[in-house]
């Protein structure tokens, strides 16, 4: 039988009201919606935002079949994990498999098969060579994305398009605000999935006074919440602790002040409002000259 500790992908959620019978006890169909929700979960493990990441491969997978075993009964209010894995990537053809874990209790297991499908002509067409790289790669237990960092010249235009489509896109901040002339001084760094998509960016100020500054931390909408923010922060953090600053500041939107506090920045002052958003400075300082083992773990 099938262990929760077999999938690297785990999906995290709460049985709701809606979902459950007279007698508080999931209703059969609702295990079917859990596992569908898993799935995007699992392209965010992939580093692959699904849309723009279908696009690049000419198709998407459909499910075909899927079969549920049920061991026993999920109900109000418990809290479950959902596993999935791919286990085999055929011709046209992936199967995945799915558990449903209370704690470390198998509660319903599940088989699908998906069939890669080209859009345009509305058949199934081999499963790219690079889906199967990226399956086959995240199951291997890979890293699904790098981190690089340079200069504007160097990685501005993927810096800029994510950063657009992030802050004047998505939170209406005007296009004027969000670009200036320090983006030239600035040590930048993108995070890159398998497929080359940049997926999140961020950069490092010259440091003034011995404290550096962070800025312009964007992450894609589709990926937000899968730690590769995280890594990104790690990475700026390194850079400013190698040329030897002492302490890092940045503004964090409001909203956002739960991830800095994770990797341990501390809120200074008062909230102020920043280009139409609340904001708040935040603090972190660096000691010695590499990141101790307390400070990789307090990056989570």
């Amino acid at each position: 039988m099938m262990q929760r500790t077999d999938f690297r992908c785990l999906h995290r959620m709460r049985v709701r009201w809606i979902e459950v019978d007279s007698q508080k006890i999931v209703s059969s169909p609702h295990y079917l919606m859990y596992v569908q929700s898993a799935i995007l979960d699992y392209w965010r493990a992939l580093a692959l935002p699904y849309e723009s990441g279908v696009a690049l491969l000419g198709g998407e997978l459909v499910m075909r079949k899927c079969t549920l075993e049920y061991h026993a009964s999920a109900r109000l209010d418990d809290v479950l994990e959902v596993g999935l894995r791919c286990v085999r990537v055929g011709n046209s053809s992936v199967q995945l498999e799915a558990g449903i874990f209370r704690g470390e209790q198998l509660l319903v297991s599940a088989e699908i098969i998906a069939v890669f499908i080209d859009l345009a002509a509305h058949s199934s067409r081999p499963v790219p060579v690079g889906l199967r790289t990226l399956l086959e790669s995240f199951e291997a237990g890979h890293s699904m994305a790098e981190v690089r960092t340079g200069d504007w010249q160097q990685l501005g235009d993927d810096a800029l398009a994510l950063r657009t489509a992030v802050f004047v896109q998505e939170q209406g901040i005007a296009p004027e605000l969000e670009l200036d002339s320090q983006d030239l001084h600035c040590v930048h760094a993108v995070v890159y999935n398998r497929l080359g998509q940049a997926i999140a960016t961020g950069r490092l100020l010259p440091a003034q006074g011995g404290i550096g500054r962070i800025g312009r931390m964007a992450v894609h909408q589709a990926l937000r919440g899968a730690h590769w923010g995280q890594e990104l922060l790690q990475t700026l953090l390194e850079a400013a602790r190698s040329r030897g600053d002492v302490c890092v500041e940045l503004h964090a939107q409001c909203t956002a002040v739960p991830f800095y506090l994770r990797a341990g920045f501390i809120p200074h002052g008062e909230p102020y409002e920043e280009a139409g958003i609340t904001h708040i400075t935040m603090e972190r300082p660096l000691r010695g000259t590499a990141l101790s083992a307390d400070d990789l773990t307090a990056i989570v």
